[in-house]
């Protein structure tokens, strides 16, 4: 059997199909057989050639299109021009959340929490793996080392603190949360964040989710 000459093609072209079907249809009601038949003759050995399955096509193709969002968030991180404190306002900015949302709001996570569970889980995952770990505690560790930041569990409150920022501040499937719920939410976060020795900015935060709801179109 001849060999792909350009494999890197292919993957690209398997993901590209693979996530705008997540996105219109769901994740749970895309089929393998249905990112085939978008292929353009490509078969499901193609597809098992490169992804043992279809949730290792959800992951890359999610990875992918956090990939830009990340990078910029690394830049953030890798920054030497200013503290740990300042760091963590910057991620929790309209600058690094609104990009995130509407990813969201183009993967369909904004409409039915059940037609994406297992995007759901990702993002459960990769608050815990990515966010907290990857961003938020080497964040307040720096803060800790430079004095910007008094904070006795970096680790637990990172992931705390992920949660509350991907999970429940931002309204994934709340359809009935208002501009105002939401506002208390980031009133009662800066709360919390401050009692565990992170100020997030109470002006900062609130911009972030004024911006959140003119994505949603929350009144």
């Amino acid at each position: 059997m001849a060999r792909n000459k350009y494999p890197d093609q292919t993957v690209e072209k398997i993901l590209d199909v693979a996530f705008g079907l997540f996105c219109s249809k769901g994740y749970d009601n895309t089929s393998i057989s249905d990112i085939v038949a978008g292929l353009d003759g490509l078969t499901k050995g193609a597809i098992y050639h490169h992804f043992g399955s279809k949730e290792a096509i959800l992951d890359a193709a999610f990875e992918r299109a956090m990939a830009p969002i990340a990078q910029a968030r690394r830049t953030v991180r890798e920054d030497r021009g200013y503290n740990g404190a300042q760091k963590l306002r910057d991620i929790v900015s309209p600058e690094s959340v609104v990009p995130q949302v509407e990813l969201w709001q183009r993967m369909g996570l904004l409409n039915d929490p059940i037609a994406n569970a297992r995007i759901l889980a990702t993002e459960y995952r990769d608050s815990l793996s990515v966010s907290a770990r990857s961003f938020l505690q080497p964040l307040i560790e720096e803060g800790i080392a430079d004095g910007s930041i008094v904070c006795p569990h970096p680790r637990e409150t990172a992931e705390a603190l992920s949660l509350l920022v991907n999970l429940w501040l931002i309204p994934l499937f709340d359809q009935e949360a208002t501009r105002d719920d939401m506002l208390a939410r980031s009133d009662v976060l800066v709360d919390m964040a401050s009692a565990l020795g992170i100020d997030f900015g109470r002006n900062n935060v609130h911009a972030t989710i004024e911006a959140v709801a003119d994505i949603l179109n929350r009144k």
